[in-house]
């Protein structure tokens, strides 16, 4: 079996020297875990993320995330977004989906959106717009709006 990078090299390279996994790799210090507030741009704005997990070198300044942190920080500056700005919550949509007996591709089919969309709202990977959010609350509230979609989407 072929070894991956990590296990035959598992510290980082820089300029000519293997670093530990937890060194800087602006500066080769220690990184240490913090948590504090983070800002990331959503639909171009920025969003603060409190008490966002990252790594931070004591000395440079330089933030690291790891996979995870970094997933993490996306998911909760989307829903920090969505409630700022009054929108459905991932959770909602979904309730809105299952309601119907919908799967997402008939969801994403039915709006004429893409067909990973749903998926993308509900995991909290992506955001609807405010016009798109408005169409779902009204497939919610307004008994008949599904059928007329169903009617009338594209084929």
């Amino acid at each position: 079996m072929k070894k991956t990078r990590s296990e035959k090299d598992p510290g980082v390279r820089r300029r000519g020297r293997v670093l530990p996994d937890d060194a800087c790799p602006v500066c080769g210090t220690k990184m240490v875990e913090k948590r504090s507030t983070l800002r990331l741009p959503v639909n171009g704005e920025e969003i603060a993320v409190p008490s966002a997990a990252h790594l931070s070198c004591p000395k440079c300044g330089e933030v690291v995330l790891r996979f995870q942190d970094a997933k993490r920080l996306g998911e909760d500056a989307i829903a920090i977004y969505r409630r700022k700005h009054g929108l459905l919550s991932a959770d909602e949509l979904r309730a809105i989906r299952e309601r119907f007996g919908l799967t997402q591709a008939d969801l994403a089919r039915l709006l004429r959106l893409g067909a990973n969309t749903v998926s993308r709202w509900e995991s909290g990977r992506n955001v609807q717009t405010a016009a798109m959010d408005m169409l779902l609350r009204l497939i919610r509230d307004l008994p008949g709006s599904i059928d007329y979609l169903r009617d009338h989407h594209a084929a």
